[in-house]
């Protein structure tokens, strides 16, 4: 199964695809983050979520799991994160999982995690979000 993790920061989105039947699991790409420039602007928002449709086709992408950020508090995610979130999960391509901060420390901790040497320190979210839902 192909599982997309992303984690959500500012207007980025940034994200790592594994493959759970080939080894190694991490499948480089050329492309690891997505930027939504202008989060006001129509064009834009419809440009950046025709991407993510591209992405998810272009891969075989079966699977999306988001980093949870919080809703409130000191570290409460932005208001465009939540759009972008918004966006993946109206793909209508493949079903989409938040998974908790939490439920990455878990796997994390149960599991000796050595990240692939091709995936970049700002991926590192993201992969464990991907490994987690495995």
């Amino acid at each position: 199964m192909k599982i997309c993790g992303m984690e959500l920061k500012a207007n980025n989105l940034l994200f790592c695809i594994i493959d759970t039947k080939k080894d190694p699991l991490y499948q480089d790409t050329k492309i690891k983050k997505l930027s939504l420039e202008d989060d006001e602007d129509e064009k834009c928002v419809t440009d950046f979520f025709n991407t993510v449709k591209k992405l998810i086709k272009e891969h075989g992408i079966e699977k999306i799991a988001i980093k949870k950020r919080a809703k409130k508090g000191n570290f409460a995610g932005g208001a465009v994160t939540f759009k972008i979130e918004a966006l993946v999960q109206l793909n209508g391509i493949c079903a989409v999982e938040l998974v908790s901060p939490r439920a990455i420390s878990s796997f994390e901790k149960k599991n000796k995690v050595e990240f692939p040497q091709k995936l970049n320190k700002y991926q590192q979210q993201a992969y464990l979000a991907a490994m987690a839902c495995v």
